[in-house]
């Protein structure tokens, strides 16, 4: 999947992109996703190769996303890759286990982005290290795939080897018309021992927010609330998907961006680019000001599209704010949920979205 600055904003990613499709035409490929179908989060997910059961390995350390549809999915070195692409073998430890127990239902607008950005805080940066972490609970039950996704994705903040939700009704009928192989779902056993459970109540978490610098130097929103922003950025691979959108485009809906603010939404794919146009969305984000761009990942690594300059303040929904990961290393990244980063979008400050103005969306 062609997904990190695209389409090419130099030369030499030009020749990277060139020397890949060549790559992939002498290999004889078919599964190749190029510019513009989107970040490979979701499209392994979209198009059927992320599956309950599956071992799956990849150069990037999200690939832990998609232990959300019940793999064992994890993030390796790009020289590990090669080999293993060369050989057909790699070599793993088998992790420990974490459970996280979240019980009772989130409350709208509080999001699985809080949850996880909570849990990351708890945990620390390397609190999971090598682990499996596994995900349950009512709260988990009731979440979207799209939802799960999210933890999923995050789980490698924390340290972990894979962030596992048990598949569901929910995740076969997401899988059904798009699995490209039969599967056998893996659950855990019934008398699983775990080196760690944490428990959480969803019904009392409030919004958070990541801090500078860290992934981990979390706060509830009310700490931060107030805080003067440059830009925002909705999307990626962590919140790009038409719920997110949905979910900003309550607080965009009729209304302009904050004067002085810049907004960058960024749609996880081009299925949900395509879902965002027809039911309205798009319509909405341009016209309260903000710029729609292609599917990919762009911003979030800090190579083009949106990048910050020194001084500036992002509030964002990707899933990293390393200080100069976006752009200048005297900037600051929050990291935020969709509800807070297009409620913050409108003040200009970083605003709690359980008191902001919402409309219906699209």
């Amino acid at each position: 999947v062609l997904d990190h600055t695209v389409p090419a904003s130099t030369e030499e990613y030009a020749k990277g992109h060139k020397e890949i499709r060549e790559f992939v035409a002498k290999q004889g490929i078919k599964a190749f996703y190029d510019v513009g179908v989107g970040v490979c989060h979701q499209v392994l997910p979209e198009m059927g190769f992320a599956l309950p059961g599956r071992l799956i390995v990849a150069s990037d350390s999200h690939t832990t996303a998609y232990g959300a549809l019940g793999a064992f999915s994890a993030g390796v070195g790009r020289s590990e890759m090669a080999a293993l692409y060369a050989t057909s073998r790699i070599w793993l430890k088998t992790p420990a286990s974490f459970q996280i127990d979240v019980r009772s239902k989130l409350k709208d607008p509080v999001t699985s982005k809080d949850l996880i950005l909570k849990i990351i805080g708890d945990i620390g940066a390397d609190g999971a290290l090598y682990k499996s972490v596994e995900y349950a609970g009512e709260a988990i039950e009731a979440m979207s795939v799209a939802s799960r996704l999210v933890l999923s994705n995050m789980a490698i903040e924390m340290g972990a080897k894979n962030g596992y939700c048990a598949p569901d009704k929910k995740t076969f009928a997401f899988l059904e018309p798009r699995a490209q192989a039969e599967y056998t779902p893996i659950y855990p056993d019934p008398d699983a021992e775990y080196e760690k459970v944490l428990t959480y109540d969803a019904a009392k978490l409030g919004p958070h927010v990541a801090k500078p610098h860290t992934v981990d130097n979390v706060c509830p929103i009310e700490e931060v609330e107030g805080t003067k922003i440059d830009q925002a950025l909705l999307g990626t691979c962590t919140n790009g998907r038409l719920e997110d959108l949905h979910l900003a485009a309550r607080y965009l809906e009729g209304r302009k961006l904050a004067k002085g603010v810049r907004m960058i939404v960024l749609p996880a794919s081009r299925e949900i680019l395509l879902d965002a146009m027809r039911e309205g969305l798009v319509e909405i984000f341009v016209r309260a000001g903000a710029m729609v761009l292609n599917p990919g990942c762009g911003p979030c690594l800090g190579a083009h599209q949106g990048v910050l300059a020194a001084g500036e303040v992002c509030i964002s929904t990707a899933n990293r704010n390393f200080q100069g990961r976006m752009g200048s290393n005297e900037a600051a990244t929050y990291l935020a949920s969709p509800a807070t980063v297009a409620a913050s979008a409108v003040t200009g400050v970083i605003t709690d979205p359980r008191k902001a103005v919402r409309g219906g969306g699209a």
